[in-house]
């Protein structure tokens, strides 16, 4: 189904995440300077903020819980992630190869994870997940996650 067809008559448009902040001013600033959106609009406690076809809502201590996680594609996760490293941007996991996608975990001001991702690479093996606790995941080799232990 293309993007123009319907189901039932009715059309979906897109989808636009909304994600609670605690200062929707330094959350603007952060997603302009450190991961490249440009505002589209702004009220005190409201505002869009997009890269492309992706636009994000960001709402000052309203909607949405803290800590929402948002899976955005893009074209090549790895040239954004140094375009990111050389804004500042907070890493939360580097670009990793997994069988949906070569995927990193941007983190903004509030702890909401933005999931990035390009196509996977065939010519690497499936590397260790990020969960939102911060424990990490391994697949074995019967291709189950599992815990990967805490260093001491």
């Amino acid at each position: 189904m293309s993007l123009s067809e319907t189901s039932n008559g009715i059309t979906f448009e897109g989808v636009c995440p909304i994600l609670r902040v605690q200062n929707v001013s330094a959350s603007i600033d952060y997603y302009v300077h450190k991961l490249g959106f440009k505002i589209d609009w702004q009220i005190p406690i409201f505002a869009s903020v997009s890269r492309g076809c992706c636009h994000i809502f960001l709402s000052e201590g309203d909607q949405g819980n803290p800590g929402s996680w948002v899976w955005i594609g893009v074209e090549d996760a790895e040239a954004l992630f140094h375009e990111y490293r050389a804004n500042g941007a907070k890493i939360r996991h580097p670009p990793t190869n997994y069988s949906w996608a070569y995927e990193m975990q941007v983190e903004d001001l509030d702890g909401n994870v933005l999931r990035l991702g390009s196509e996977p690479k065939s010519d690497q093996t499936v590397g260790e997940w990020l969960d939102m606790r911060g424990d990490r995941w391994a697949m074995s080799s019967t291709g189950e996650w599992t815990g990967v232990p805490k260093a001491d």
